[in-house]
């Protein structure tokens, strides 16, 4: 059935653990919308015939006197309704509620910040804890606006060449935010969309399936450089992830570095 969904829809090749969610959800929209347009059509023409002039040559100041359209709109809402409260909702709950998160400890955990025109990944050091961040901080050398006092931050790693790695089979955290102004981190094969908002740091989670990389594109329209606001998230191995740290941690030296 996934498969012919992907198919039908002319969708990406799955690679998340809540992506089958998703991609049912988009099916039953879709049928609703082809039985709507049918059926209203269907209706439509049915009414150029019923009433037609030839049959009707004086107008009726009253008009239809059933219900039947009424009750149509009532089970139109009803399925819509259902879609919504059924399933949109409930995935929401699973992946944004932040009492449905996994456990941190066990997962891959990372900040996505967007700006004009790339993505910035952060990752914690070997301490796990993210350094704090001011925006009394913020300056050309330092746009995440880090304190350099703060001993947790000293190990953080940085790369901002718009490359997001992570490993596969593991739950990854992602706190997705902006330096300027409303971007949007979309995943397409593993069914991830969320805005990046400035001043805002928005967390989703995820579960990559399949090893692989995956483009990163930005969903909302955030200036005149945004068709090239593109970057790429690598699934990997958990030893290729742990070698890819230490290999940022030895580059970073020390002090956090910016790639």
């Amino acid at each position: 059935m996934q498969d012919l969904i992907i198919k039908l829809l002319h969708l990406p090749p799955l690679a998340s653990e809540h992506g089958a969610e998703v991609d049912r959800l988009l099916f039953l929209v879709h049928l609703l919308m082809v039985v709507l347009f049918v059926g209203w059509s269907a209706f439509f023409l049915y009414t150029l015939w019923r009433y037609r002039q030839r049959k009707h040559p004086r107008p009726d100041a009253v008009g239809v006197r059933g219900h039947l359209s009424s009750y149509l709109e009532v089970g139109v809402a009803g399925a819509e309704a259902l879609l919504l409260i059924g399933l949109a909702v409930p995935i929401w709950a699973r992946t944004a509620s932040a009492g449905n998160f996994p456990k941190p400890e066990e997962s891959t955990v990372v900040r996505i910040i967007g700006r004009q025109f790339n993505w910035i990944a952060r990752y914690p050091g070997e301490d796990g804890v993210f350094g704090r961040g001011d925006v009394k901080f913020v300056s050309q050398q330092n746009p995440l606006g880090l304190d350099p006092d703060d001993p947790a931050g000293k190990d953080d790693i940085i790369v901002e060449n718009s490359e997001v790695v992570v490993p596969v089979g593991k739950p990854v955290i992602a706190y997705v935010s902006s330096l300027d102004v409303i971007h949007g981190f979309s995943v397409k094969p593993l069914r991830v969309s969320y805005d990046a908002i400035p001043g805002l740091s928005n967390p989703t989670w995820f579960t990559p399936t399949h090893e692989g990389n995956f483009l990163i594109t930005c969903s909302q329209l955030c200036g005149n450089g945004h068709f090239s606001m593109r970057g790429l998230l690598r699934v990997v191995k958990p030893e290729e992830f742990a070698a890819f740290l230490k290999e940022k941690r030895a580059a970073a030296a020390g002090p956090v570095s910016y790639e």
